[in-house]
């Protein structure tokens, strides 16, 4: 431990030489760091012409029409399989793990299934439900709200399929720690099937992007944006932190340092108790936003529904809320890409469709709730113009506004919960781009320790600096993690079904 925070303190104390010389510098870094990696984020990031002044990357079509299929695949699996969730989560179906009809295997799992969602949460909602939300309704209006409750519909399909295979495919080692996720359903899965070569490939780029994405998106873009809401809420240029970035991620850095390192066990303890804590304080800020202007709720519902069909509502929900919203703070709900099953992989269950079920919770409360009273409060409070395209740094600041407009001090509620929201998903996408990481180089400790050093560290310059170059790099990365789970997601699709059969099965037996 001593030696981990000795070069931890090097690293960062190095940066801190290096980012009083001049800001210059950091300009320069970051064009030559786009000018390398120009190839690979336009490729991935490629828009393709609808219609005039709206384009949608190719990626979406791949992630929305995914969904699509395996809600038809699995008859309407996200619907008529809702009530069934919650009473997995609530614990009334735990008899089936340990009667005699159970196979019993050794994947007992680290968390429960009520810590393995909150894991997951914390890794989505995020800043992608505060500006995010603000930049749909931007670019297509109130309308756009409707369609960002479709996208988050759709995606608890895909989120139950990628969970259910992540932990169907999990490995245990002998101190029962879990490894899962796409690696390891790619790898293991297509293998099965008789694709073993492209199986592995597919994995080892998964395992490459994910690591990417947990020091860009994950990380960096989480502690700059929460270190920039809180300097806005603190004066702003007279902000006694102000030009002091690497103070503020230094702090958040030691805080998520101590619980990165004790693993999955150690953030699952704090995510049960920091994303109930966070989301209750956010719902109940807008919540009493909502209650002032009760007179004007009728009239949001009216705007959404009367723009729901319009041509720049349909742009404002599929290129503002999954583009935007995903690219600048953590997708939505990350339903496709495959993060998540990471997390959830680690559940206590041997019937690996009961967490695919409770998988679907998370776009639902994320996108279908989270993100629906944002854009509520947006819409009375009169903070949003349609065809008036604001940045994500000036989206959270319009959340923070139009709270602001019933209690005056809600902006400082709202950074408390910005900066909780930034933790969470910092510490989430630790453990994902860990599990990526070890996946790549191996599972000894060293090997571990090298990673959390590395993240870290991309903390401190995350808060400190200019990200333009570095998330377009990133926000690529995280994307093209959907390019191989998708296949894989739509290959094993039918070992799903079995499962799903049995758990259900399962299910009508005992009830």
């Amino acid at each position: 431990m001593k030696h981990l925070l000795i070069l931890f303190f090097l690293v960062v104390y190095s940066f801190t030489l290096f980012s009083q010389e001049s800001l210059s510098v950091d300009e320069q870094i970051n064009h030559k760091f786009r000018e390398a990696t120009a190839w690979f984020t336009d490729s991935i990031l490629y828009q393709i012409p609808i219609a005039e002044n709206t384009a949608i990357p190719w990626v979406l079509i791949i992630l929305v029409g995914g969904a699509l299929y395996f809600t038809i695949y699995f008859k309407a699996i996200n619907i008529r399989a809702f009530l069934t969730a919650i009473n997995i989560v609530r614990g009334k179906y735990d008899t089936i793990e340990n009667d005699s009809k159970t196979p019993k295997t050794k994947d007992e799992g680290e968390v429960s299934h009520f810590q393995a969602l909150t894991t997951a949460l914390s890794a989505t909602v995020g800043l992608g439900n505060i500006a995010g939300v603000a930049i749909a309704l931007s670019i297509g209006g109130a309308g756009a709200t409707f369609w960002l409750i479709i996208i988050g519909l759709l995606g608890m399909s895909s989120k139950f399929v990628e969970c259910t295979l992540g932990v169907k495919y999990r490995e245990i080692d002998i101190n029962g720690t879990v490894f899962g996720g796409p690696m390891y359903y790619l790898k293991k899965g297509l293998a099965e099937i008789g694709i073993v070569k492209i199986g592995k490939f597919l994995s080892i780029l998964f395992a490459i992007m994910c690591v990417g994405g947990s020091f860009g998106g994950g990380n960096m873009f989480q502690v700059n944006q929460a270190f920039k809401l809180f300097e806005y809420v603190t004066g702003g240029n007279e902000s006694f932190i102000y030009g002091k970035g690497w103070v503020f991620g230094l702090v958040m850095a030691s805080f998520a340092g101590i619980v990165i390192i004790g693993g999955i066990k150690k953030i699952a303890k704090v995510t049960d108790k920091v994303v109930p804590i966070m989301v209750l304080v956010y719902v109940i800020a807008v919540t009493v936003v909502l209650i002032t202007n009760y007179d004007r709720i009728p009239f949001a519902f009216y705007e959404i529904m009367n723009g729901a069909f319009n041509p720049s509502g349909i742009a404002g929900g599929v290129v503002g809320v999954i583009i935007q919203g995903f690219r600048r703070g953590a997708f939505s709900n990350e339903a496709g890409i495959g993060s998540s099953s990471i997390a959830h992989s680690a559940v206590k269950t041997n019937h690996p469709a009961s967490e695919g079920l409770v998988a679907m919770l998370e776009p639902f409360i994320d996108t279908v709730v989270v993100c629906t009273m944002t854009a509520l409060v947006l819409i009375i409070t009169g903070q949003i113009t349609a065809g008036n395209e604001v940045s994500f740094e000036q989206g959270a600041i319009l959340t923070s506004k139009a709270l602001e407009s019933s209690i005056s001090w809600f902006p400082y509620l709202l950074t408390v919960a910005v900066i909780l929201f930034a933790f969470s998903s910092m510490i989430s996408w630790s453990y994902y781009g860990y599990q990526a990481w070890s996946f790549l180089f191996g599972r000894k400790k060293h090997i571990g320790i090298v990673y959390k050093v590395i993240f870290c560290t991309f903390t401190v310059i995350g808060a400190a600096t200019n990200l333009n170059a570095v998330m377009d790099f990133s926000d690529a990365m995280v994307f093209s993690m959907m390019v191989p789970n998708m296949i894989g997601l739509v290959l094993l699709a039918p070992k799903v079904l079995v499962e799903l059969k049995k758990y259900m099965r399962r299910i009508i037996e005992k009830t």
